[in-house]
């Protein structure tokens, strides 16, 4: 099954087709960094340290398929979700449907060109490092960063 065209201003996440839903995904790759919350805010913040899995020259899972089971906080995004998912960035395409905000300009399916994410700054290609580089001793608070929005 096709997508329709801007299926994602027409259907609820939960109306969209699994190839609709795949191509929602912008390749930002931000949702694979590891987060820490405040225990007493609440409050997220991005590290800039990736999954073992992403891939940082595509900026995808090098093991979608499987991540689940190799990966043990793996999160498999579903439309019941991603409402309360408050550590999605504010620029993933899927808590933008789902607050009926529309996709970003840059997003590949709007500009038809998969390198607009990157060109608007919304990729984390090149500035991430994965976890297999960081000892286990780090402290991740080191890593965190401000450009995740």
């Amino acid at each position: 099954m096709t997508a329709q065209p801007r299926f994602w201003e027409q259907k609820s996440l939960s109306e969209m087709s699994e190839t609709e839903w795949e191509s929602l995904c912008d390749g930002c790759g931000k949702c694979c960094l590891h987060k820490l919350e405040d225990e007493d805010t609440g409050k997220v913040y991005y590290t800039n340290i990736a999954c073992r899995l992403l891939d940082l020259k595509t900026c995808r899972c090098s093991d979608y398929a499987n991540r689940l089971e190799q990966v043990h906080d793996c999160v498999q995004l579903k439309s019941e979700d991603v409402a309360h998912l408050g550590w999605l960035p504010e620029s993933c395409a899927y808590r933008r449907v789902s607050e009926g905000r529309g996709l970003e300009s840059w997003h590949p399916l709007i500009s038809g060109d998969s390198v607009s994410v990157l060109r608007a700054g919304q990729s984390i290609k090149k500035r991430c490092v994965s976890e297999l580089e960081v000892g286990e001793n780090e402290d991740y608070q080191d890593y965190i960063v401000r450009w995740v929005k």
